[in-house]
């Protein structure tokens, strides 16, 4: 991946998690359309796996919650090996205030030899079945779910939109399904097998447990571009046009082969880099997303 060197990836999704301003955008239904409060649960354990604890925390509307609301998986970035959760409260406040419920989800990093690939694609489809079987708890529908992330958390989300679970060993979440019904994908990696650099492809080969030249196919099944068919859930790819960690082109590929196979899919450019650093790309970001799950997840739109 073009530049894909770990330092750069976790400063800037660092960045990123401090950088966004998610107030409504001009285009955005006015404040009063949105709740005042969110009501936040932090840390509400999902799964336990090797010893090692999954969690996630879940943002609320504020106020009575009258019918099942839509939900949205947060899956933040940090090159699969740094950060957490709690990079993507602003977002699970904004979705919250805007009557979705959203769960942040910590997944498993990669340190040295440890949690390789699939591990990260297991623990967020495992993420997405808990909150279908815990739907009545947390007055979520479970037949509208949605998945936003940011950098290599958008890469998982873009899975989430297009895989079937791949470990179903768990009895008590064997009957519930791992996809979900809207995909946001902010400045995601869409295709391991071009743009190749020293640094990533090294980092890429320990990630994923193989290398490319004798390996590609591994590099393919986890490139979210191989894995397009007209099943896949809608998606809303947001990229930078000035974007030098991750390209548009990128974007550009997975949006014209979702196209192709006529998922509803769009493609926002924004003038700005791999974090959205200027107040109107973080306001265009949100006004967006919003809009987006507005219409694939709210039941009657």
């Amino acid at each position: 991946m073009h530049k894909l060197a770990l330092v750069a990836l976790l400063f800037l999704s660092c960045v990123f998690a401090q950088a966004q301003k998610l107030a409504p955008a001009p285009n955005m239904p006015a404040p009063q359309a949105l709740s005042e409060t969110a009501t936040v649960s932090e840390n509400v354990e999902y799964g336990s796996l090797n010893g090692q604890t999954l969690l996630l925390d879940v943002y609320q509307p504020g106020g009575k919650l009258d019918h099942p609301r839509p939900a949205v998986i947060l899956i933040h970035g940090g090159g699969w090996i740094g950060f957490d959760k709690s990079t993507m409260q602003r977002m699970g406040q904004f979705l919250a205030r805007a009557g979705f419920v959203a769960f942040s989800v910590d997944y498993r990093l990669f340190h040295g030899t440890e949690n390789r690939w699939p591990a990260q694609l297991d623990d967020v489809q495992r993420s997405v079945r808990w909150v279908r079987a815990n739907a009545a708890k947390y007055n979520v529908d479970p037949s509208h779910i949605g998945a936003f992330g940011h950098s290599a958390g958008a890469q998982l989300a873009s899975l989430l939109g297009m895989l079937d679970t791949r470990d179903n060993s768990d009895p008590a979440l064997a009957k519930y399904s791992s996809r979900v019904q809207a995909v946001v994908d902010v400045s995601g990696p869409t295709d391991f097998t071009v743009d190749h650099d020293k640094d990533g492809d090294a980092f890429l080969e320990a990630f994923l447990g193989a290398d490319f030249a004798h390996h590609p196919d591994v590099w393919r099944d986890a490139s979210p571009v191989f894995h397009v068919s007209k099943s896949n859930a809608p998606f809303l790819i947001v990229h930078g046009t000035q974007d030098t960690d991750i390209p548009i082109s990128q974007a550009q590929e997975l949006f014209d082969k979702l196209h192709e196979a006529k998922v509803q899919v769009e493609l926002v450019k924004i003038e700005d880099g791999h974090t959205f650093r200027a107040p109107e790309a973080r306001e265009r970001l949100a006004s967006e997303t919003f809009l987006f799950f507005n219409r694939y997840l709210v039941v009657g739109q």
